[in-house]
């Protein structure tokens, strides 16, 4: 029986390209950040509960287990549906689990504090079943995808779970374009300098925006199907949208424009940073370019930036950076900027209208040691 500790390590990350769209079907470039979750857990072979202590809160969670399907008290219970992913894959627990968790990630912030938790949890806890199984980045993706999203029924993607679990720069597509679930992932390997991360420390209503933003746009593609059946956000040309806007109301008009302006500079940046560039200077203009083009489209169109956030960005840009958005849900949560020189300025700026700042860089996916 393993008797030393367990550390699993998992960065969070900000959405580089693709905000609201990979739940839609289309891709996503995200990056892995140098704030991470901690968990360390050994087995305990006189209680069979899970006991999760979480000091960064002040808070201890307390789990019976029988060896069945956990029932869940509350709504997001990603602790105990975790378990449940793991218990329909066939692993058992016939001892329980003490463990840790600290983390360094703004809680509640857009920055995948939630997924990055679930990542260490599910590597931990795979290696503390009966029969320990060594789990991959991508299985751990699936895994985690499955217990946040998929057990509570809940309208996100799985961008968070892969980005934290395989780390570093990804593009990842979840759907075809015919629409069948296929998924592919792209290691991406730009030098990147330092990002400025913003916690804004607005409380975010994820599933309320997710709800209308994906919704509705989801509804708006259903309509234009009945009379262009062969309508698809893969291939649709932005001139195309003119065709449908008097199906359309102005607000949804409005939203198709810049779903598909932002999968265009989705496509943009892919091919900006699969090419290597001996102008690192113009390749990091260009990128701070695209990054504030996104950033307008989230604004105007999917509406999920707020007032503050909106001054974050422009005090960020005003002390150097080169371009930024808002990172994850939305309305609230967090923004980003690129910031290759000059970092600190740019985060005393964020800091001095409001927000906290932390100066991050690209990191490595979830990692396991022994202590």
């Amino acid at each position: 029986m393993l008797t030393t500790n367990l550390t699993a390590s998992t960065p969070g990350r900000i959405c580089l390209f693709g905000e609201h769209l990979d739940y839609l079907g289309l891709p996503v470039i995200a990056a892995a950040i140098d704030r991470r979750v901690a968990l360390t857990a050994r087995p305990d072979p006189i209680d069979r509960r899970f006991r999760i202590r979480l000091p960064d809160i002040d808070q201890q969670v307390n789990i019976s287990f029988d060896g069945g399907r956990l029932p869940y008290p509350h709504d997001r219970d990603y602790l105990r549906s975790s378990v449940n992913v793991l218990l329909q894959e066939g692993f058992t627990f016939s001892r329980g689990v003490e463990a840790t968790v600290r983390g360094t990630i703004p809680i509640n912030a857009g920055a995948s504090s939630s997924s990055a938790l679930i990542v260490s949890w599910l590597n931990v806890l795979s290696q503390l079943a009966d029969v320990p199984r060594h789990l991959p980045p991508m299985t751990l993706a699936e895994l985690a995808y499955r217990a946040e999203v998929l057990e509570f029924g809940e309208p996100g993607g799985m961008m968070d779970h892969f980005a934290t679990a395989v780390g570093n720069v990804i593009y990842l597509e979840s759907q075809r374009p015919d629409g069948t679930s296929a998924i592919t992932l792209e290691t991406l390997t730009p030098q990147l300098g330092t990002f400025v991360l913003g916690d804004s420390r607005e409380p975010k209503d994820t599933i309320g925006i997710l709800r209308r933003v994906k919704l509705g746009m989801l509804d708006v593609v259903q309509r234009i199907r009945q009379s262009r059946p062969d309508f698809s956000l893969h291939t649709a040309a932005l001139t195309d949208v003119p065709e449908f806007k008097d199906q359309l109301s102005k607000d949804e008009y409005i939203l198709l424009k810049g779903t598909l302006a932002n999968r265009d500079l989705l496509r943009e940046a892919r091919t900006l940073l699969q090419t290597p560039s001996a102008n690192v200077r113009a390749f990091d203009g260009r990128l701070g370019t695209l990054l504030t083009e996104h950033q307008a489209n989230l604004r105007d169109a999917q509406r999920i930036s707020t007032p503050k956030i909106d001054r974050m960005l422009e005090a960020a840009l005003s002390a150097g950076a080169l371009g930024g958005k808002i990172n994850g849900s939305g309305g609230g949560g967090s923004m980003f900027v690129y910031a290759p020189t000059g970092a600190d300025a740019v985060a005393d700026a964020i800091d001095r209208v409001g927000g906290k700042a932390y100066v991050v860089r690209v990191a490595e996916g979830t990692t396991l040691t022994t202590d």
